[in-house]
Parts: C-alpha cells; sequence; structure tokens
C-alpha cells in the first residue's frame, strides 16, 4: 500500500533528508587517497548523533554500519572496512537518517583523486539519470515514465542500467511501496500522485548490468566486474512537480557537492 504524506509530514521527512545531505557533503570533503571506508562510516555515524538524527542503515536486516560504501565494481551494499582508498577509485556511498521517526536516504558517487575520463563520465551520466528520472515525478504520469526515463538515457550514454535493486517509497519506513524501477515501459505502474514520498536512485553500469553478491551477503557487484556508480535521492510529489528533499537548502551547499562529485 502506498502511503500518502500530508505538507506536515513531507516537512518532517525534509528534515531527515537535510542531515543526509549535510553528512554526504562533509563525507564527499573527505574522500582522497588513503582513507579508508570505516572511517568515514565512523565520522558519518559521530556526526549523525551530533545532529540529532540516528543512522538508518546500522542494524537494518542485520547490516553492520552506518553507510554503505562501495566502491568500483561494487554496486552497493558494500560494507566499510580498513582498506584504504586509492587514487583513481570511484566510491558510492549509500547513507540513511531517522529523525524524530522519519527517513531520508541518499546516495553519491565520488572520484578518489584524479580519475580516468571514463569513470568520470559514468558518474555523470548516473547523476543525469536521476534528474531525467524526476523530470516525469509529476502527478498523472505514472511510475513507469520514471523508469523509462532513466533507462532510455543511461542506454543513450552506452552504459546498462541495474535492474536487481530499484528506488522505494520512503518516510514512516525505509523501506516502503511503491518500487521504482530504473528500467521499464512509459505508462506504466502506480499512477503519480502528490503526497507521494520517493527515493529515486539510479545504479549503473559501464558493462553489463547483470549482478554477483558477495561471500559477505551484502556487498552486489557488477558480474563482469565493470565500474558501478549510484546517484540517489528522496524526493516529493507536489501539485507543482517533485522537490527535492535531500540536497542542502543554502545554494552554497549544492554548489559544493556539485564541485566535488566532478573532479
Amino acid at each position: 500500500m502506498i502511503i500518502y504524506k500530508s505538507d506536515s509530514e513531507i516537512q518532517a521527512i525534509r528534515a531527515a533528508n537535510q542531515v543526509v545531505a549535510r553528512i554526504l557533503v562533509e563525507l564527499a570533503e573527505k574522500v582522497r587517497p588513503g582513507i579508508t571506508t570505516l572511517e568515514l562510516d565512523r565520522y558519518a555515524e559521530k556526526r549523525t548523533h551530533e545532529l540529532g538524527a540516528l543512522p538508518a542503515f546500522k542494524g537494518y536486516r542485520g547490516f553492520p554500519a552506518s553507510l554503505c560504501t562501495s566502491l568500483n565494481e561494487e554496486i552497493v551494499h558494500g560494507i566499510p572496512s580498513k582498506r584504504k582508498l586509492k587514487g583513481g577509485d570511484i566510491l558510492s556511498i549509500d547513507f540513511g537518517t531517522i529523525v524524530d521517526g522519519f527517513y531520508g536516504d541518499a546516495a553519491i558517487t565520488c572520484p578518489v583523486g584524479k580519475i580516468a575520463s571514463d569513470a568520470q563520465r559514468l558518474i555523470t551520466v548516473a547523476e543525469e539519470s536521476f534528474y531525467r528520472g524526476i523530470e516525469k515525478a509529476v502527478p498523472g504520469n505514472r511510475i513507469g515514465d520514471i523508469s523509462a526515463a532513466v533507462q532510455a538515457y543511461v542506454e543513450s550514454q552506452g552504459f546498462s542500467v541495474i535492474r536487481n535493486f530499484v528506488g522505494h517509497g520512503i518516510g514512516f519506513s525505509l523501506h516502503e511501496e511503491p518500487q521504482v524501477p530504473n528500467f521499464g515501459l512509459p505508462g506504466h505502474g502506480p499512477k503519480i500522485k502528490p503526497g507521494m514520498v520517493l527515493a529515486i536512485e539510479p545504479m549503473i553500469a559501464a558493462g553489463d548490468w547483470d549482478v554477483e553478491v558477495l561471500a559477505d551477503n551484502w556487498t552486489a557487484v557488477t558480474r563482469d566486474r565493470s565500474l558501478s556508480a549510484h546517484h540517489e535521492h528522496t524526493i516529493a510529489v507536489t501539485e507543482d512537480g517533485p522537490q527535492i528533499l535531500s540536497v542542502l537548502n543554502d545554494k552554497e551547499g549544492r554548489t559544493a557537492l556539485k564541485e566535488l562529485l566532478h573532479a
């Protein structure tokens, strides 16, 4: 069942997402050769508590960390560890918080030092595909219109869309209905209505979209070990169109994140 949110509930969900947004900017500033993903995780958890929130992922279905840190061919659900980042890597960071019982969720893919132009293009296409998707998140359209827009753009750029993982409703829980695939047909799926709050999250690969889950039972990688990128925001559907809840309200914050993702 899809849960439609009131204006006041959307504002509460926005508050959780503003914590996510702030910490993602701070994490992106820390991503550099030599730092470990465990250090990033510890920083994120500390800042979450400082900002009056709780980490949404830690303990969720047994996940052991506050961040998902997915490196290079890892798509999603990578577990932070003592491995050090190297120049040329790309790192996807997926992060969620809980504030007063409401959930926020977003993800970015960061360059580590100087990266190859093909890797940067993958990051850019993942980000742009999100914006192509939310253009369709307007009342009267259907979820499949979002899905088809993401898929069409990604494939037009020579990349593939991961099909094993999808976006989702969010707000009172981390994962709610409806599912929001990153592939599909326009005109299909639930009708988009005001009050929907959705986490739209394209995950794309430089090679094939087939997935393998590693022995830790969490980390999903591309089966052909091609690079993968992930870009996610939580949005609210309004009568006037979509509002992104997980970008900083201040222009400086938005600009800072944009610059950090484009080395």
